[in-house]
């Protein structure tokens, strides 16, 4: 059984992911940390919780959700996986750190590139990875079924769905991802955003302003 510990980390408020298991093995998702003590939080949480980080994550590419893949992957020798479209988001998301003023150095390791309907195994528990962009080209979701949640990213939120005003983002094609992919996922199954708190996708169903709109 996986054990979820969410990091609200940079300037955006992002939500960095560590999932672990009874064998002290762990995934990290969308390492935000930038600022010093960011970073000093996430690798203390690992070690004094005695884990081992075995995956890197992205869910997307865009600068909020990468500031520490350098760290994590040179620290614990660890490739990272995205989708294939993210290349591009990713070799740009320095020069968008120039831009807010929030220089960083990028991940330069391999890649692992990770497609719909793949699975993410972790010992015993496994993660269904499903494609759903719109927020941006390659955004992916993770799904856990035994346990009912799934760490969406920036595709869905608390009453909320993800921005489409930056380049490669569409609103239709976030929309039809939120609905062919996530709201067909069982109604108790838990959110986990990029940002912000949990949701259901029962709960979105009813109350997400944004997929009223379009019904």
């Amino acid at each position: 059984m996986l054990q979820i510990k969410t990091f609200e980390f940079n300037s955006f408020q992002e939500n960095t992911y560590v999932l672990y298991n009874a064998n002290n093995s762990c995934i990290i998702i969308d390492p935000g940390c930038y600022f010093e003590n960011e970073c000093d939080e996430l690798i203390e949480f690992i070690s004094s919780n005695n884990l081992t980080p075995k995956l890197l994550l992205n869910t997307h590419c865009h600068l909020d959700h990468v500031f520490g893949n350098r760290l994590v992957a040179e620290r614990y020798k660890l490739c990272l996986h995205i989708n294939e479209r993210e290349l591009a988001v990713l070799r740009y998301a320095p020069r968008s750190g120039l831009i807010y003023n929030l220089p960083f150095e990028n991940y330069d390791g391999k890649f692992i590139f990770l497609d719909d309907g793949d699975k993410i195994k972790l010992g015993d528990d496994e993660l269904v990875v499903l494609e759903t962009p719109g927020h941006s080209v390659g955004s992916l979701s993770f799904y856990c079924a035994n346990q009912n949640f799934v760490i969406s990213g920036d595709t869905l939120f608390l009453n909320g769905i993800g921005r489409t005003d930056l380049p490669g983002a569409m609103h239709t094609q976030l929309l039809k991802s939120i609905r062919k992919k996530l709201l067909k996922l069982p109604e108790d199954t838990i959110v986990y955003s990029g940002h912000g708190m949990p949701t259901s996708i029962g709960y979105e169903k009813i109350n997400n302003p944004f997929l009223q709109l379009e019904s």
